[in-house]
């Protein structure tokens, strides 16, 4: 009897190992060689942080990245040769890189899209103004934040000002050491009974989140002092007036470089990995292509955070337009390319945060240090404004990363009825283009400062890597 027991337990264990699933953690599956490559892919990634606080600034520091590559220019309508690397900067806002393929164009684009627009906090166009002797500025936020936790931090000011002749200024103030930094007060616990009576979304108010940027009058007698004396420094500095805040676009951001987290240094906390964690690797992922079979294309495209409008939103016709204009170059139907094209929409999942574990069905939620996680459905309550890929192409997807070595995970985003929220997947899978969501998994998402592992990030990179030469 002893002996038919132990034959049963094996026969279980090997049955729940063929048939049962869960999630790798990448700490089990990758060398300590792995895990150093990890961390020091994610150096430069920290330095793409720090210098890419907005997608300008991310824009120009993936160029550069591009150009040290030999990729060149591209205009729409340009003819190209297989094996060429070219990339189009759309307004400075948002941009498209690809590599042409050895393969017939026809067999579709290998299309990686990410966004690179964060939430923060904008400047109105009429922004400065003086109360109570002390100057601020009027804001505006963009994207979905949760107001009191941008009150009490350093803010840089990062943007561009176009004066009434035409000059462009770019400029950033408060992320080096010797730079003044900016600030949203917030009221001292003692007198915040009434606030903090309020709920969370109310306890601070879209218009209560003013920058202060001065208190030293420009002289004694003058009337709103403060405020000349702050456009005085200004004008001294760049040149500007009040007027030319009218044709401005000034955020603040965080005031913070990307730095390790833990004693084991296994994380990394930073404002706007929400995408530019995926923007990253997707960049890097293309920057290894030589000649790839299928042309390998990336996207890195703004106005996610606030719907993906505009002229460098997603739902901008120029990306298709670059598509057409290849296929135009190529003698191909630009209708067949999409039909044949993949695309992982590369964006972020909410991780599994054990300190508020009601919001995730954990069976169907991602964690970090597991990996890429593959995300086939997002939108809210209902699958609401979601691209819910096909089950062939998310066999395929399995398949790739499984023949890449890739750790990955599955996920949905949060409870069925909790909330949810969307990614740029939609608009390109309207075009006929079979599209899933692919990502980092991150904690505290769309706050100020968030959360990542450097395996996931690593795992995400090599995704991307193993999609652009399939």
């Amino acid at each position: 009897m002893a002996t038919k027991k132990t034959e049963t337990k094996s026969k279980a264990a090997e049955l729940s190992e063929k048939l049962f699933y869960k999630a790798k953690n990448t700490y089990e599956v990758m060398s300590n060689a792995d895990v150093k490559a990890a961390y020091d892919y994610c150096e430069d990634y920290k330095k793409f942080l720090d210098n890419g606080k907005t997608e300008r600034e991310c824009v120009k520091s993936a160029t550069e990245l591009l150009v040290a590559k030999g990729f060149k220019p591209y205009s729409l309508g340009d003819k190209v040769k297989v094996g060429g690397k070219y990339y189009y900067d759309n307004h400075k806002k948002s941009l498209v890189a690809f590599v042409v393929g050895t393969e017939s164009l026809e067999k579709g684009i290998n299309l990686s899209a990410s966004h690179i627009d964060s939430p923060r906090t904008d400047l109105k166009q009429h922004p400065l103004y003086e109360a109570d002797g002390m100057a601020y500025f009027k804001t505006h936020y963009y994207g979905g934040i949760k107001k009191y936790q941008w009150t009490t931090i350093p803010l840089a000011l990062h943007g561009v000002i176009t004066k009434a002749d035409g000059e462009t200024i770019d400029f950033v103030i408060g992320e080096d050491e010797s730079d003044p930094v900016f600030y949203i007060d917030d009221l001292l616990p003692h007198l915040a009974g009434d606030q903090m009576r309020r709920s969370l979304a109310d306890g601070i108010t879209g218009e209560q989140l003013n920058i202060l940027v001065g208190s030293r009058p420009f002289d004694e007698k003058t009337s709103e002092g403060v405020k000349l004396n702050v456009l005085a420094l200004l004008n001294e500095k760049y040149g500007i007036t009040e007027a030319d805040f009218m044709s401005a676009e000034i955020c603040a951001v965080p005031a913070t470089k990307a730095r390790d987290v833990g004693f084991d240094r296994s994380m990394i906390l930073a404002y706007g990995h929400d995408d530019r964690v995926c923007s990253y690797p997707a960049i890097t992922a293309l920057l290894a292509q030589k000649k790839p079979a299928h042309t390998a294309m990336a996207v890195l495209a703004d106005k996610e955070e606030i719907g993906s409008e505009g002229n460098s939103g997603m739902q901008c016709e120029v990306f298709f337009d670059i598509v057409s204009s290849l296929s135009k170059t190529f003698g191909v139907d630009d209708a067949v390319v999409r039909a044949n094209s993949k695309c992982l929409s590369a964006d972020v999942n909410a991780a599994f945060d054990p300190n508020f574990p009601e919001v995730i069905e954990k069976r169907n939620g991602c964690f970090v240090n597991k990996g890429v996680v593959v995300t086939k459905f997002t939108g809210s309550r209902g699958k609401g404004g979601s691209n819910d890929a096909s089950a062939e192409f998310v066999g395929y997807v399995r398949n790739l990363l499984d023949k890449a070595g890739v750790v990955w995970q599955t996920a949905e985003l949060g409870k069925v009825d909790q909330g949810g929220g969307g990614t740029v997947a939609k608009y390109i899978a309207q075009r006929n283009i079979d599209t899933i969501d692919i990502g980092v998994p991150v904690l505290s998402m769309h706050a100020p400062c968030e959360v990542v592992s450097k395996t996931d990030v690593y795992q995400t990179h090599k995704a991307l890597e193993a999609f652009f030469k399939a």
